[in-house]
C-alpha cells in the first residue's frame, strides 16, 4: 500500500519531519492539529476560537488529502483544560450538525504557550 504525505501552507506546520497528514490507501490520518491561525500567526484567545480554527485547519488538510469532514470516522481531542469540553462540543455541532463521529477527549501532555486544543482525525474515503 502506498503512503502519501500531505502538507499544505494554509494549516499549521510543526517540527520538521512531521506530516500534517498521511493518506494510506483510502484512509487519511490527520495529526494533532491546533487552533493556530496561520494568517494571523497566533492562537485565538478563547477555547471556542481555537476549537473552530483547529477544525478549519483539519478540514483544509482533509481536503488536500481528497477527504471531507463527513469522511471522518474517529476524532481525538486533546484539551489543556478539562472544563473546556462542553464548549468544544458546542463548536463540533457547528461542523457536524447531524451526527458527530466517535470522539475521545483527553488532556494535553505538553505545555505550549497559548495552546488550548489539539484535534487529530482519521477519515476513510470511498
Amino acid at each position: 500500500m502506498s503512503k502519501t504525505h500531505i502538507s499544505i501552507p494554509g494549516a499549521p506546520e510543526y517540527e520538521r519531519g512531521y506530516s500534517q497528514a498521511v493518506r494510506a490507501g483510502n484512509t487519511v490520518y490527520v495529526h494533532g492539529t491546533t487552533g493556530f491561525n496561520v494568517a494571523t500567526g497566533e492562537y485565538g484567545p478563547t477555547i471556542r476560537e481555537q476549537a473552530r480554527q483547529s477544525l478549519l485547519n483539519c478540514q483544509a488538510i482533509l481536503h488536500a488529502a481528497g477527504a471531507e469532514l463527513s469522511d471522518v470516522v474517529m476524532v481525538t481531542t486533546l484539551l489543556q483544560r478539562s472544563e473546556d469540553a462542553a464548549t468544544v462540543s458546542e463548536v463540533f455541532t457547528e461542523f457536524y450538525p447531524d451526527m458527530e463521529p466517535p470522539r475521545c477527549v483527553a488532556r494535553i501532555g505538553v505545555d505550549r504557550p497559548g495552546l488550548l486544543i489539539s484535534i487529530a482525525m482519521i477519515a476513510v474515503v470511498d
